[in-house]
């Protein structure tokens, strides 16, 4: 009879060391070590934006295409892959059938984690860092950007949905203005008769100084004057105008005397405004294109 023992023997498991125990401590520390080194990544991207106008553009320019990002993320982006255009993790790629090209390195974001306490009570939000992937790291076929370009009209509609202070016509504003921010009467003005590109510009900087206001009790219309041109051109970038004419070479003025910290909070807060108005703009044209579908499928 053939010997069939050594067939068993080799599927034996084999002696393998004991393995340590799990080190929280360790663990911790290499994950605080890990995000230090995310945010030093978002600090030294934050301080070249904002001694660079060149830099600082381009940096808009990522925060438009990922509006729903943190100001902090989109420093991290640019730092990481500036031209990226899409972003998911290894597994939302995965569900939609599209792999991670080998050698692809992921780019580093912060999510947020569970909250904790701190020493003197209050409660905050820890962050932990999350690896993703650019559509031209993966298999997946980007699609061409043919949405077609909303109608002035309509885009001015939702610009001007559910404003945070009543809007009035006139017919003259001083300097000529298309539209100003008035805080001591809490109104925006728009001047009449007015092309569409420029209402756009405009308006969505008057908008933005009362969002502005709204939300801070100490509001500084100086301080204001820039970040919502910076929100203005966001808006622009992200709905097809013509932001050709946008100039931010005062911008590393604006930020003199910052640190890191305190550019990313002005960052933030363009940020923010911007997605604030962004959100009700959504809404409107949403049920524009619901009411075209429904439209076009009762033509059929």
């Amino acid at each position: 009879m053939s010997d069939f023992d050594n067939l068993f023997e080799a599927q034996a498991p084999q002696q393998t060391a004991v393995g340590k125990p799990f080190d929280k401590e360790a663990w911790g520390k290499m994950k605080q070590e890990e995000r230090q080194e995310v945010y030093s990544w978002a600090d030294a991207t934050a301080q070249q934006v904002a001694d660079d106008p060149g830099k600082f553009q381009a940096y808009l320019d990522v925060q438009s295409r990922f509006d729903r990002y943190s100001a902090t993320n989109a420093l991290l982006i640019m730092y990481q892959m500036p031209n990226a255009t899409r972003i998911m993790d290894f597994d939302s790629w995965k569900e939609r059938g599209a792999h991670i090209k080998r050698d692809s390195e992921g780019i580093c974001i912060l999510e947020p984690g569970g909250a904790y306490e701190r020493d003197d009570s209050s409660i905050a939000t820890s962050w932990n860092v999350k690896k993703v992937f650019d559509i031209s790291q993966t298999t997946a076929r980007a699609k061409r950007n043919d949405a077609p370009k909303v109608d002035d009209r309509l885009l001015l509609k939702a610009l001007i949905n559910n404003p945070p202070v009543p809007i009035r016509l006139v017919d003259e504003l001083a300097g000529n203005a298309v539209a100003t921010y008035d805080h001591q009467q809490q109104t925006i003005f728009v001047r009449r008769n007015t092309a569409a590109p420029d209402l756009f510009r405009f308006v969505s900087v008057a908008l933005a100084r009362a969002e502005i206001a709204a939300a801070n009790k100490n509001y500084d219309p100086d301080r204001a004057a820039f970040t919502s041109y910076c929100v203005s051109y966001l808006l622009g970038k992200k709905y097809g105008m013509d932001v050709s004419n946008y100039n931010f070479t005062k911008a590393p003025a604006e930020f003199s005397d910052m640190d890191a910290r305190g550019i990313r909070a002005v960052l933030s807060e363009i940020r923010d405004t911007a997605h604030e108005i962004s959100s009700r703009m959504y809404r409107v044209l949403e049920q524009a294109r619901e009411q075209e579908a429904k439209t076009k499928e009762q033509e059929r």
